[in-house]
């Protein structure tokens, strides 16, 4: 197919300094789990995406010098001749396709905790970083800003000799270069302090050192969050971030701008639930009036139209991304043939995101999961081995994994024949996108799939999509006739309130009782809910504050009893600070630390997980070695919420096991 010429704009070559970017695609730097020591895996992650027609293309952030240690987290290094020698295979498979490649160098002063290294990280001002609470900086003499703007220079000249066609600057995400430009951390009254130039005078100068050490092999970029949210005590885009870049425009040729501060930075890799596509251009506009060079920015873009919207309307020159090419590394590609509905669309959930902040482990996606597997498995997210057999493949259940695997099935030229009671693909995700408040573009999940499935169907008429079936028995699927069969038949909520902290039902818990209700009870809608709701969860992530927050705005009067910290998870997804201040806002009550030990018409009876005192001695069998727990109390409901754990509908799967010999 052709391209939609309204797309034409995406794909316009720009100059960025020395350098020319091939088309308007650019992948921000983001964090994969690779760093320098991975150094395949950091090579086939980035150059499937320039196959795929992304035209920049960068590292994570790339700390500078081993005071810049952000262990346990996992980031780039350019500290030696090792690292150089490791991130030039990331330039060489980029540079094959064309594209550029870039590398983000980083010093993050008070918030690099430098737990590997056990170095001292220097600042501006001493302060406990907001982030690493347990992390002070080293307040900077002029020797020290000498030594630190020494440091970005020699990683330029490493990231030169790498390869790389981009090195940035990067002051987002209020790191060094930023923390002397904002008051909020800047509290020096010497040259580098005061005035927005003397607190400018750090950036601008490590920028020009740069630059001078660069010279044309590279193009200077610098990322730069415009706008750190904090009001007039920080950064406010028409007051400090405008003019800084008319301060230090002599020495950037491309500006990455966004908002937001690490402690928050959820504000800028805005989930969906809060967050919609180009939600920064609000402030990321204002600086096209103060700079010719080009600016980048990000927001999640996920449609071509908005994409060429913004550019069109100087907003950006553009068009940055991250989550959008882990989703999809050929979405520029799939522009460009007119393919416009084989993109997997980001659905915003964050669990990318979410790997990184629990410390480091190789990146996944809910959307592409080739993601993080390219090097390892040789996995890719469009091409796909051959059939190893004429076997044909019966997959029951039509959700998130079953409509995955029938669709890989397919791709590879199997005959699937893909099953389900339900009238439409997509599994839990139908409920949880429809029912529950903010998630509605997780449905992009079951879309591509449905969507593909649909497609491959017209290539392969001897498959079937089988939907709205009767539940498949052990008997049925073995006189189905496929070679292969295939159980992704997911879970179900307990209805008996089995937990993670027990392992045990509750006494008194019954989701078959008019008063107690399961998630998926609350989807069918089959059940009164009365006034005064209590929900006893035991889910770290999104079901527990969804439920309060559909229930409260649906004027029910919620109390959360959380027993495993509420919404836990979502401070790695960062989407935890503005869930609490939805539920704030909602005037939901929680009793975190607490969970139920029984549970009676009407009403519940919960302690306090530590009420049980510190000191513990030997008492022999059948004793606790605590002393009894004294904080019990009732409280009363007229709907309980169970949401205390799921478990596996496994019945198939376990009379298919049994008789596998048949």
């Amino acid at each position: 197919m052709a391209r939609d010429p309204k797309h034409d704009i995406l794909f316009e070559p720009i100059n960025i300094g020395p350098k020319t970017l091939p088309n308007r695609f650019y992948q921000v730097p983001h964090c994969i789990g690779a760093g320098s020591d991975k150094p395949g895996f950091q090579a086939a992650h980035r150059s499937i995406k320039a196959e795929g027609g992304w035209g920049g293309i960068n590292t994570e952030y790339c700390s500078i010098h081993p005071e810049s240690d952000d262990t346990m987290r996992l980031s780039a290094r350019l500290w030696d001749d090792g690292d150089v020698r490791n991130l030039s295979a990331m330039t060489e498979h980029i540079h094959k396709y064309g594209s550029l490649a870039g590398v983000e160098m980083w010093y993050g002063g008070a918030h690099a905790p430098c737990m590997e290294t056990r170095c001292t990280p220097r600042g501006p001002s001493q302060y406990a970083s907001e982030f690493e609470t347990l992390t002070y900086c080293k307040e900077m003499d002029l020797d020290d800003i000498d030594m630190v703007q020494g440091f970005y220079v020699d990683a330029a000249k490493r990231a030169r000799d790498a390869g790389f066609d981009i090195v940035y600057v990067y002051g987002g995400h209020s790191y060094l270069p930023l923390q002397f430009l904002s008051p909020f951390y800047n509290k020096r009254t010497d040259k580098y302090g005061g005035s927005l130039e003397n607190r400018a005078r750090f950036w601008v100068e490590t920028l020009e050192k740069v630059k001078k050490a660069v010279g044309d092999d590279c193009a200077v970029a610098t990322r730069f969050a415009v706008d750190t949210l904090y009001g007039p005590d920080a950064i406010e885009v028409e007051v400090d971030g405008m003019k800084f870049v008319e301060l230090a425009d002599p020495y950037v040729d491309v500006w990455d701008v966004n908002v937001g501060d690490i402690a928050e930075w959820g504000e800028d890799a805005g989930p969906s639930r809060f967050y919609r596509q180009g939600h920064q251009i609000p402030w990321q506009k204002f600086i096209k009036e103060v700079t010719k060079k080009p600016v980048l920015g990000v927001g999640r873009f996920t449609d071509p139209e908005k994409m060429a919207e913004v550019i069109r309307a100087g907003q950006l020159d553009i068009i940055g991304a991250a989550r959008p090419s882990i989703s999809d590394p050929w979405l520029p590609r799939k522009i460009d043939e007119g393919r416009i509905d084989d993109i997997r669309v980001c659905i915003g959930c964050n669990v990318c995101i979410s790997r990184w902040e629990i410390g480091g482990p190789p990146m996944i996606c809910t959307q592409n999961a080739t993601a993080g597997e390219e090097y390892r498995r040789g996995w890719h997210p469009e091409k796909f081995p051959k059939a190893g057999s004429d076997d044909s493949v019966l997959v029951v259940g039509a959700g998130p994994a079953g409509s995955e695997c029938a669709r890989v099935l397919l791709e590879r030229g199997y005959t699937v024949h893909l099953y389900d009671s339900a009238e439409k693909v997509g599994g839990h995700n139908n409920d949880v996108s429809t029912h529950l408040p903010g998630l509605g573009e997780w449905g992009y999940h079951r879309d591509y799939r449905e969507q593909q499935i649909q497609k491959l169907l017209k290539k392969n008429k001897d498959s079937q999509l089988a939907l709205g079936q009767n539940p498949m028995t052990v008997d049925a699927a073995l006189d189905y006739g496929a070679e292969k069969i295939v159980i992704a038949t997911g879970a179900s909520w307990n209805t008996d309130g089995t937990n993670a902290l027990t392992h045990a039902p509750i006494p008194g818990a019954d989701a078959s009782r008019d008063d107690q209700i399961t998630p998926e009870q609350i989807y069918a809608g089959n059940k009164e809910i009365g006034k005064k709701v209590i929900i006893l969860s035991a889910d770290p992530y999104y079901m527990t504050p969804s439920l309060a927050q559909k229930l409260a705005e649906a004027g029910r009067e919620v109390t959360i009893v959380d027993g495993v910290g509420l919404g836990s998870y979502m401070e790695f997804t960062l989407e935890f600070p503005n869930t609490m201040r939805m539920l704030h806002e909602n005037h939901v009550e929680i009793t975190g630390e607490s969970f139920a030990s029984r549970i009676e018409p009407g009403r519940i009876e919960i302690y306090n997980l530590y009420g049980d005192g510190s000191k513990r001695e030997y008492r022999g069998p059948g004793k606790l070695p605590r002393r009894e727990n004294t904080t019990h109390q009732w409280l009363e409901f007229d709907t309980m919420v169970l949401v205390t754990g799921r478990h596996s509908n496994d019945e198939l799967y376990r009379g298919l096991k049994a008789r596998k010999d048949e």
